[in-house]
């Protein structure tokens, strides 16, 4: 007898774009492929099937990269992260100054809303979303600001992710000029880290050392938005993973058996970078970046390359 399977035994289409996207999660998160690749099939997945884990994503990547950015700690020598510290604080220090007040210049010249040209500044500036959710709460931003903000600092850290590697060996930087320049000229955390480990192990601890850093900066930034907004609210957001990350560079320096396991947490810290920067690549659409508008998107790269030129040109000279 014929057996004919009726509608309900199979998979719903629902179900199949779940088992698609998790299994691209898990070979994403493979050794073997490398943070742009995870990206860009994060990107090509939610264009062709969508996110269908939308909201668990954006918890979940948070999570990944708080938890690989300390895990990173374990190959780090304290001594040689206070040095890369030392040594970055000028450039922090004056291309934040800088991009600030000229996003501001910006944002009165294309007659932008006074808080999506802060969020976009403070993202671009200091540290992407990071920054971005940090400062949101002091101006009042809403949902669509800081939507519009997000997807701005995403669009562009993506496109980092995927030429600065290039551009580095074209221009034939140094593992530590590399991550200097990926720290000072990327957005976000994820994509800084992703592209320096696309570079070499020394530029990973450059570039993770001086980001970090750099986002300690959200903090002061914080107190002068509430003055600059005259905000009463007096939350701010301080990323406390920055603390484990130090503790797990003093462990892996002071505790010598630590060396032992070191390797393998890395390698996972390493594996949740990729898979957080596959969920980033899901969040990104061509909807969403038709909903940028033209002027934000247009001052986020002025910005963006102002960064990018300016402190490549500065490290080639003084670094």
């Amino acid at each position: 007898m014929k057996f004919i399977q009726s509608e309900e035994n199979l998979p719903s289409f629902s179900t199949s774009k779940k088992i698609i996207f998790i299994i691209c999660a898990v070979c994403c998160a493979l050794p073997f492929v490398s943070s742009p690749i995870a990206l860009i099939v994060g990107f090509v997945v939610a264009q062709v099937i969508g996110n269908p884990y939308e909201v668990q994503s954006r918890k979940f990547s948070s999570i990944l990269l708080k938890f690989a950015v300390v895990g990173l700690g374990f190959g780090m020598n304290i001594f040689s992260a206070i040095q890369a510290g030392k040594e970055g604080i000028v450039f922090t220090i004056i291309s934040i100054s800088t991009l600030m007040l000229l996003g501001l210049l910006l944002t009165k010249f294309f007659k932008i809303e006074k808080v999506t040209g802060y969020l976009i500044s403070a993202g671009t500036a200091i540290c992407g979303g990071s920054a971005i959710a940090a400062i949101a709460p002091i101006t009042n931003a809403k949902p669509n600001q800081i939507s519009v903000a997000l997807a701005v600092v995403f669009t562009l850290n993506s496109v980092a992710l995927l030429i600065f590697p290039t551009l580095g060996h074209l221009f034939n930087l140094s593992q530590y000029d590399f991550g200097l320049w990926c720290a000072i000229a990327i957005h976000d955390t994820s994509s800084v880290v992703g592209a320096a480990s696309k570079y070499g192990e020394e530029a990973l601890q450059v570039a993770t050392t001086v980001k970090l850093a750099r986002a300690l900066w959200i903090i002061p930034l914080s107190f002068l938005t509430l003055l600059f907004f005259k905000s009463s609210t007096s939350k701010i957001s301080i990323p406390w993973f920055i603390g484990l990350f130090l503790v797990a560079i003093c462990i892996n320096t002071y505790v010598p058996f630590v060396h032992t396991i070191s390797p393998y947490i890395i390698r996972l810290s390493k594996a949740a970078l990729t898979l957080t920067l596959f969920l980033i690549g899901t969040s990104l659409s061509f909807k969403m970046m038709k909903n940028i508008g033209f002027k934000p998107l247009l001052m986020a790269i002025l910005l963006w390359i102002f960064i990018g030129v300016g402190s490549l040109i500065m490290i080639m000279k003084f670094a």
